[in-house]
């Protein structure tokens, strides 16, 4: 085992979970308490794993808080200094002062978006993302204690990351030749011109997708691409999709519990690093299901696959891997 001191950082999300789709369609609720026992779950794997130093996002919520004052964990835990913003923001700073304090791993409670606005900050530390949100395509659902195994062999480096971890792609939303935001599962276009509710449910409006990954066991926008192809051999299953009719049709689960018919005028898969260019505009860009900003009249955009996004570790192989070494022997 390294010899190094691991540091874990920890960023759940109090607003995962609770958006529209709970009521416009059937996604489940995580209510604040079943957090904070997830969190304290978590605390208890780094702890076996050896892991003595946690650093959480602060919350208005008070769920790290709470995980260190009832759990009962002898972790030393402390809060990365951020403002609180009770925005997506406040998971974007914490990643980025994780990344600078060292951390070796962190650990996400919530969906799409909340591992969405950490990658925009965590850079090449790998993430341990524990599915508590609407639409979850790119966290797992994957116990608490397990999940704090995991994350503890990776950041100690017990195990090699590159041999848990697989490494995420990302699509980077480009306008007017600079890069304005990523998305690590869908990029959605509508032909609405505002904002209005962040959240995507309806599609009657949207015009293009642009998906990173196309699981056939996948929820929200990415399932339906998952209709149209598989991965490939080397792993890649992006695809660009054009909505309408005149092509064909497939039947896909977009959100828990709701399943519609969807109109494909055509489809193609995307290659890293190629350009695509948003047809629509002006319109508004969803990222991972949520509306995050205008195109405006005269703006072009384009969106691109890059291969360089965050490492994800994969709970079974890290505990695979660490009990192939023998980590978890006891001096008994």
């Amino acid at each position: 085992m390294s010899s190094r001191t691991p540091i874990v950082g920890i960023i759940a999300n109090p607003a995962a979970g609770k958006d529209i789709r709970r009521l416009v369609a059937h996604g489940r609720f995580v209510p604040n308490q079943e957090k904070v026992n997830i969190l304290r779950r978590v605390l208890a794997g780094l702890e076996s794993a050896g892991v003595r130093q946690v650093v959480f996002m602060p919350d208005m919520d008070g769920l790290a808080r709470a995980s260190i004052d009832g759990g009962g964990q002898t972790v030393d835990a402390a809060f990365v200094d951020i403002p609180i913003t009770s925005k997506e923001i406040d998971s974007t700073r914490a990643a980025e002062a994780m990344r600078e304090m060292g951390a070796g791993c962190i650990v996400t409670l919530g969906g799409d978006g909340t591992n969405r606005a950490v990658a925009k900050g965590s850079g090449q530390v790998p993430l341990m993302p524990i599915s508590t949100g609407t639409n979850n395509v790119f966290p797992q659902m994957v116990e608490g204690t397990v999940a704090g195994i995991a994350a503890g062999v990776v950041a100690s480096g017990a195990v090699d990351t590159a041999a848990v971890a697989w490494q995420s792609p990302v699509l980077e939303v480009r306008v007017d030749g600079a890069v304005r935001d990523i998305a690590l599962v869908d990029v959605a276009v509508s032909t609405h011109k505002f904002i209005g509710s962040r959240a995507l449910w309806d599609l009657a409006a949207v015009s293009e997708l642009f998906l990173s990954r196309t699981e056939s066991d996948s929820i929200g926008l990415s399932s339906i691409g998952a209709r149209l192809m598989q991965p490939a051999a080397n792993g890649v299953s992006a695809c660009h999709v054009k909505l309408g009719e005149g092509g064909t049709a497939v039947d896909a689960p977009i959100a828990p519990g709701m399943i519609q018919t969807i109109p494909i005028a055509e489809w193609s898969t995307m290659t890293p690093d190629e350009p695509v260019d948003v047809e629509a505009t002006p319109c508004t860009i969803a990222l991972d299901g949520e509306r995050t900003f205008a195109v405006q009249e005269g703006e072009s955009a384009e969106v691109m696959l890059q291969e360089d996004g965050p490492p994800v570790v994969d709970a079974a192989a890290a505990i695979r891997e660490a009990a192939r070494q023998g980590v978890f022997f006891g001096d008994g």
